[in-house]
């Protein structure tokens, strides 16, 4: 049984297939890519919209050169990559350094931390521990002007902690003079940075621990404790500086109050003695044999009373026996 292969159907029979459309396809396809080009481009556009948080700063460079040091806080706009590079840092984050202090490394064989050591003002060893806090200053200067900012800023505070510690003698370092060298270390230390525009802001310069090497410890213990004692004694003798100088003062008063009266009243009596001997003397110039007489007389009143008397007769005759005896007579 053979088959009989198919017939074409004649012309403008519904079966015919009709003929496909030259140029629509190749048209479709070129819209199409136009599209995406057009998509990507503008995702590529809109990739240059950036956000720098509140506690950041940026900075933007273009094919490697800086076109905006300092780009605040907000949404900004900066060319694609590879155009612009956009960098932000955390300008208000405070980074710590600790100078002298290290850890141990038992690897290395190394039980004891390591110690910064400064040879004082009057030739004395001292170890010391510093803590330095920093943070951004110039974010420029920051990425682009040092290959390593932890060092350098180190390297700068050591460098000035050396020179004001080999200006000052050890028991100033130890007592009064910790808070001023921290002070001109961090003044000049920051000064020194921004010479070297390393971009870095100084916060704080604090000393945590001053020492004696281990060889002197034992003797710069002996010291403090002299110092300690030294301190002790001069503050006893001021308490009793300060006990003793109020009562004395006291005392002083009371003598100098109680001197004051008694002039005054032996003032007053003599002015009174003197008033009375006027009077006298005025009224004995009126009558001198009058006012003799009772003057005479008055003094006889305060007198006689106070002894015994004995009263003999004109012809001299004495009763001895009206004397009591062991009573002399007056």
């Amino acid at each position: 049984m053979s088959t009989a292969a198919p017939s074409h159907s004649p012309a403008g029979s519904p079966f015919e297939p009709e003929p496909e459309p030259r140029g629509e396809m190749p048209a479709f396809w070129a819209n199409r890519r136009r599209s995406v080009v057009s998509g990507a481009l503008l995702l590529w556009l809109l990739s240059g919209v950036y956000l720098v948080p509140t506690d950041q700063q940026a900075v933007v460079t273009r094919f490697g050169a800086v076109v905006d040091a300092r780009v605040l806080p907000g949404v900004h706009y900066a060319l694609p990559w590879p155009v612009d590079s956009v960098t932000r840092l955390k300008v208000q984050q405070l980074q710590r350094l600790v100078i002298g202090g290290e850890p141990a490394d038992m690897v290395l064989g190394r039980t004891e931390p390591l110690a910064a050591q400064f040879l004082t003002g009057d030739q004395n060893i001292i170890q010391l521990r510093v803590a330095v806090q920093y943070s951004v200053g110039v974010p420029t200067d920051y990425l682009f002007s040092s290959v390593d900012v932890a060092a350098t800023t180190g390297a700068a505070v050591e460098a000035e902690l050396a020179r004001q510690i080999g200006r000052t003698e050890v028991d100033a370092i130890l007592t009064t003079q910790k808070l001023a060298i921290q002070d001109a270390v961090l003044a000049a230390s920051q000064k020194r940075l921004n010479e070297y525009r390393n971009g870095v802001k100084l916060s704080t310069v604090n000393i945590e621990s001053v020492t004696a090497p281990p060889e002197a410890a034992e003797a710069f213990r002996d010291v403090a404790s002299a110092r300690a004692d030294t301190a002790r004694i001069v503050s006893q003798a001021q308490s009793y500086a300060n006990d003793l100088l109020p009562r004395a003062r006291g005392e002083a008063r009371q003598l100098t109050e109680a001197a004051e009266a008694y002039r005054s009243s032996k003032i007053n009596e003599a002015g009174g003695d003197a008033a009375r001997f006027s009077a006298v003397a005025r009224e004995y110039a009126k009558a001198p044999e009058v006012t003799s007489e009772r003057i005479y007389i008055e003094a006889l009143e305060q007198i006689l009373p106070k002894i015994r008397k004995l009263i003999v007769d004109p012809n001299g005759n004495l009763d001895l026996s009206i004397i009591r005896k062991g009573e002399p007579a007056k």
